[in-house]
């Protein structure tokens, strides 16, 4: 198959969003250290009371991504324990779930498009095919939750912009 339009080619976007997302961490931690502001300030920071904290966005966005070609191939997706309380347990975690969704070859994922199954969210139970899970589910709260972390250290001051959201300039 070619590179162009793919199932596994669009799961890439997962991928990328995490890996924006640890470069836009790196910037709020930087910028806490040469504040001499404790990191726990940031990383228990949250938009509004109902909302995760920047930690639970972080666990949020990496569980659904590493469970996104679980779910597409029909396996049970890892459960990770959520015990982060550092900059460097996020980065670790996000390598985590980056490691999970590179050990799916194009081969597990491409022609499932329209495979069928159903996910609990909460009390109820949704029915998915592959593509819309991928498409209308997993990547849209990948990037909500990114978004947020973006916001909440943006909210904090950290003089971060729309470049480091996407990852920052690229050598």
């Amino acid at each position: 198959m070619s590179q162009g339009l793919s199932l596994y080619n669009a799961m890439g976007d997962l991928d990328r969003a995490l890996e924006n997302m640890n470069h836009v961490l790196k910037k709020g931690e930087a910028n806490a250290t040469e504040r001499g502001i404790d990191p726990s300030v940031f990383l228990n920071a949250r938009l509004a009371p109902d909302m995760f904290n920047l930690i639970g966005q972080v666990q949020v966005a990496a569980s659904i991504a590493k469970a996104c070609p679980h779910r597409i191939v029909g396996t049970e997706p890892p459960v990770y324990e959520n015990t982060e309380e550092s900059f460097a347990d996020l980065y670790a975690l996000i390598a985590k779930a980056r490691g999970e969704l590179a050990s799916f070859t194009r081969g597990d994922i491409d022609g499932k498009e329209l495979r069928e199954f159903s996910v609990k969210l909460g009390p109820t139970v949704r029915d998915f095919t592959a593509i819309a899970y991928l498409a209308g589910f997993s990547i849209p709260n990948v990037h909500f939750h990114a978004t947020t972390v973006y916001n909440i250290l943006r909210h904090n001051g950290v003089p971060i912009g729309k470049l480091d959201f996407f990852g920052g300039p690229k050598a």
